[in-house]
Formats: C-alpha cells, sequence, structure tokens
C-alpha cells in the first residue's frame, strides 16, 4: 500500500523528534556544569573531569542555582515526555492507524507534562518574589511558560478526548456489517 503524504510527513517528523529528544537530553547532562561556570577558579585544563562531576554539588551552595538547576531539570524531563508522546502518536500515523487508543493516552500524558512545567513555572515565579522582594520576575520568561503551558496542557486534554472518542467510534464502525 502506498504511502499517503500525511504519512510521509509524519516519518519527517518524527526524524525531528528524535532529533529533539536527543538534544533535551543532552541539554538536561550540560545544566550543572554551565551553572558552576562561575564557580570556576582553575585555568589548568587537567582538572576539568574533576570540575565536571564537582559541578553536581556546587550548584546547590547558591540557592538561585539550586532554584534553577531543579527547574531546569523538571522543565526538560517533561519535555522530554512530551517529545516521547509526540513520537508515539506519529508513530502510529505512519502504521496508518491515527485514532489508535494509545493516541488518547499518549496525548493525555502530554498533557499532564504541559501542566506540571506551568506548575513548575509557577513555582519558580513565585519563589522569585521572595527572592528579589520586587515584582520583577513578573518579566521574565517563567511568567510567560505559566499561560502557554496551560492551554498547552487543555489543547492536548481536549485532543486526547477527541482522539479517544474517535478511537471509540472507529471501533463501533469496524464492527458493523
Amino acid at each position: 500500500m502506498e504511502k499517503t503524504g500525511v504519512q510521509k510527513l509524519a516519518k519527517v517528523l518524527r526524524v525531528c523528534v528524535i532529533v529533539l529528544f536527543v538534544c533535551v537530553i543532552l541539554a538536561m547532562t550540560a545544566v550543572p556544569r554551565l551553572l558552576s561556570l562561575r564557580w570556576v577558579t582553575t585555568d589548568n585544563i587537567k582538572d576539568e573531569i574533576w570540575l565536571f562531576f564537582r559541578s553536581y554539588l556546587v550548584i546547590f551552595v547558591d540557592p538561585y542555582d539550586a532554584v534553577l538547576a531543579l527547574f531546569l531539570w523538571v522543565c526538560g524531563v517533561c519535555a522530554a515526555n512530551i517529545l516521547w508522546q509526540g513520537k508515539r502518536v506519529l508513530e502510529n500515523i505512519i502504521y496508518g492507524a491515527p485514532f489508535h487508543p494509545g493516541n488518547a493516552v499518549s496525548l493525555k500524558r502530554a498533557a499532564v507534562a504541559c501542566f506540571v512545567i506551568a506548575a513548575a513555572a509557577l513555582a519558580r515565579l513565585i519563589w522569585g518574589f521572595f527572592y528579589y522582594k520586587s515584582a520583577g520576575p513578573l518579566f521574565t520568561y517563567n511568567a510567560l511558560f505559566v499561560p502557554v503551558f496551560l492551554v498547552g496542557g487543555l489543547l492536548c486534554m481536549v485532543m486526547s478526548a477527541l482522539f479517544r472518542q474517535a478511537a471509540e467510534l472507529k471501533a463501533e464502525n469496524d464492527l458493523t456489517i
């Protein structure tokens, strides 16, 4: 059977999603090292390996670094989960089963990950109000993350319900003679 244009596009998108997934995983491993760069006091290349492992401990010296690292790790894990669920949906589309019941489950998991990112951004925003004792955090990306990921989570929940109902209708239609 010939692949449709949607299935061909889904193959390309699946490759893009896998590449992004790998990039997110690599970025998550670099978080401690990037946050500890301001603590580096040596110019000796030989000490770089020790500094890499030490960077996982150094980020917890400063409360700002600890909160930022925790926030970035939570967002990274959730972003990886969203990408993985997207890959699962795309694989079902490639195999010619866009209304597979697993797509509804995958979209619901992606919605939960979006809500977790929104909650983490809100928590970091509230923490920033107390840390800086000003309204400055309202002008950061954290303030933008809250509504964006809330809407993204709601959209994924609506799409999940639509895919679930479409899968039920397809299953009922397949039983009709």
